[in-house]
């Protein structure tokens, strides 16, 4: 049934000023279920929110009574409670003002990857709303900012996940910045803000062991392993590498992608600190401190034995 269309100019006018003035119930946690797929369109869908109920006092039963939606629904949609249909969603982003492009793209990847929703369901759920006149472009500096980072990025993501896992986290990457620019460049450092985007849509799609990144897969991609050629040298590598990889693992997070960047991706320092956004200071003392911890697992002094002098 179509929704009805909105009031009258004076009679709206009646009705909002007879609206209570009392704030409504804040904005409650997101769903602990909810996945990182599904957060990377929530997040900002929640700060439009918030910043329009923090300058014009918007509630959610203000937001639900303009959009003939009920509050409950409103409620879910926030939390991630409901996965919504692309209908309601897109209607909640025109009011709050958020880029439509980039959270069709987010919400359409999110359903088909992560809540096991159909193609069928997907284009069903987006078929009356027409998305022509909002196929913007990303901003210039932006599409600016792809072009200096997009070869990084994909070498720190193939470390972690095999091709197609790579492309997901990348187009999930750049279009949850597209949806949050304006917040990546009012942040402290915006490559630090984008590579924080990356590295969270990167350890959502790597398998875990123990809380730990498990990347073993990659040390049949590096260097060292592409120019060998004698099969003893080469078996030796591996288990070389593997148990360099697993050591790495339990790096603190800094310190890991310093050595990714810097060991298996074999960038400068100074690379390393302009992909991360940190100092290159910072990235020095990381790879200093993550070599130490690295030479004490991998070549514990020997064990101290009777009669040998301290």
């Amino acid at each position: 049934m179509d929704r009805p269309g909105p009031l009258p100019g004076g009679v709206q006018g009646v009705v909002s000023a007879r609206r209570p003035g009392r704030p409504g119930r804040p904005l409650g946690p997101i769903a602990a279920h909810v996945s990182s797929a599904h957060r990377a369109w929530l997040g900002p869908v929640r700060e439009a929110y918030l910043a329009a109920a923090l300058s014009s006092g918007l509630t959610m039963s203000r937001l639900g009574e303009t959009l003939y939606i009920s509050k409950p629904k409103i409620s879910e949609l926030l939390s991630g409670k409901l996965y919504p249909r692309w209908e309601l969603l897109h209607d909640v982003a025109m009011e709050l003002g958020v880029s439509v492009w980039p959270l069709y793209r987010l919400w359409r990847h999110a359903a088909l990857e992560t809540e096991n929703k159909s193609r069928s369901w997907v284009e069903k759920s987006s078929a009356r709303v027409t998305m022509t006149a909002t196929r913007a472009t990303p901003p210039i500096d932006l599409s600016a900012f792809r072009e200096i980072t997009e070869s990084g990025y994909r070498l720190y993501a193939g470390v972690f996940l095999i091709a197609g896992a790579c492309d997901a986290a990348l187009h999930e990457t750049y279009d949850q910045l597209w949806l949050s620019w304006d917040q990546a460049l009012a942040s402290h450092d915006t490559r630090r803000y984008a590579f924080t985007v990356l590295r969270t849509a990167v350890m959502a799609r790597t398998p875990h062991l123990d809380g730990r990144p498990e990347f073993s897969e990659a040390a049949f991609d590096t260097v060292a392993l592409q120019t060998i050629t004698d099969a003893d040298q080469a078996a030796e590598q591996v288990a070389e590498t593997l148990a360099l990889f697993k050591a790495m693992s339990r790096l603190p997070d800094n310190q890991l992608d310093v050595m990714v960047l810097r060991v298996l991706c074999g960038m400068t320092d100074k690379k390393v600190s302009h992909i991360l956004g940190l100092p290159l200071p910072t990235v020095r003392s990381d790879e200093r401190h993550a070599i130490r911890f690295l030479e004490d697992i991998l070549s514990p002094p020997p064990p101290f034995e009777e009669g040998d002098q301290p």
